[in-house]
């Protein structure tokens, strides 16, 4: 088991700086956002996973039993109020790290996921009050000069919009953000920003956090736009980019609580043929690095202004893959464990 311990704490390391790091700076993710997401939640999910079963291992070792027999007789001696022989401070140390990390991860899950529903709840009932009545199924409308369009994900997804929005977009435009926040909710971003969002809160000390949370806010937009232009022209997703995306003077994103948005002021948008330099300026800007709402990063605009090759089928494999053997592999290390393989 000690074997054990000291590969998962070696995965641990991996996992907290160098493999996060490369893959922050890699501009493959691009290209590939859903194989890329995927990578991000397998990193997320073998860290914790590590590091947890590191600190467990370890503490178990002077046992000298498999992991799942160590365990039974730990409990046994707790239940019974007994003295463990072989463990010492240390390792009764390395044990409470395991308990305390592995609840606080999911407290801090738990906490954050009723923080979101109940600021969910409070924002549907405000709605209720503000929205116009003649909205269609699934769709709010708000009476407001300040274009804005988000999701509100949950029991009874809706897509909420600003009537300055309706009267700044075109059909086809208006098409595109409908497409976009539709991706959103199909597809649930709104849990996976809820994972790397506890991942952050919970190690807002650990440098990977930040920037999982900042690439998969990143993703999800991408893949967002991904499906909005399978509906929509390219030059209609930017023209609505640039009225809903691209705040200028106006308030920050993500104003109104428990939604996925981003307001921005018309008096400041760029129009949709302004010189590509003056709306990544305004994207850089606005963009709210790590926040889960709509932005517009230059990394996004880039790859809608000139987009790369797909990934071919390849790299995407191989990244798929590579996700799977990510988690994969701890759970190997702990199942030898248990077993007192080595």
């Amino acid at each position: 088991m000690l074997l054990a311990s000291y590969l998962l704490a070696a995965l641990a390391v991996l996992l907290a700086w160098p493999v996060p790091v490369l893959l922050a700076r890699a501009s493959w993710p691009s290209r590939a956002p859903a194989p890329a997401m995927l990578l991000w939640q397998g990193i997320g999910l073998a860290g914790g996973l590590s590091m947890i079963g590191a600190f467990l291992c370890w503490g178990l070792a002077p046992l000298d039993k498999g992991l799942i027999p160590a365990a039974g007789v730990l409990i046994h001696a707790i239940l019974g109020r007994s003295e463990l022989p072989g463990l010492d401070v240390v390792h009764l140390f390395a044990l409470s790290l395991a308990a305390l990390l592995g609840g606080h991860l999911l407290l801090t899950l738990g906490r954050s996921a009723w923080r979101l529903a109940r600021d969910r709840q409070r924002h549907r009932e405000m709605l209720a009050f503000l929205s116009k009545p003649e909205a269609g199924p699934g769709t709010a409308v708000i009476d407001h000069d300040t274009p804005l369009a988000y999701c509100l994900p949950g029991a009874g997804n809706l897509t909420v919009l600003s009537s300055g929005l309706l009267r700044s977009l075109d059909e086809r435009e208006l098409r595109a953000v409908l497409a976009h926040e539709a991706a959103h909710l199909d597809q649930r971003h709104d849990l996976l920003l809820l994972a790397f969002t506890s991942w952050h809160a919970a190690l807002p000390w650990l440098p990977t956090t930040r920037l999982a949370l900042q690439a998969v806010a990143e993703l999800v937009e991408e893949l967002a736009d991904d499906a909005a232009l399978r509906v929509s022209s390219r030059e209609d997703l930017l023209g609505a980019l640039a009225v809903v995306a691209l705040a200028g003077q106006a308030e920050a994103p993500g104003a109104l609580p428990g939604g996925t948005g981003h307001a921005a002021s018309q008096a400041s948008v760029p129009a949709p043929d302004a010189p590509s330099e003056a709306l990544a300026a305004a994207a850089d800007r606005w963009t709210v690095p790590g926040s889960p709402h709509e932005a517009l990063s230059s990394r996004r605009l880039g790859r809608l202004l000139a987009p790369d090759a797909p990934l071919g089928p390849w790299p995407r494999r191989a990244a798929g893959t590579s996700a799977v053997a990510l988690v994969v592999l701890p759970t190997l290390f702990l199942a030898a464990a248990g077993w007192d393989v080595f």
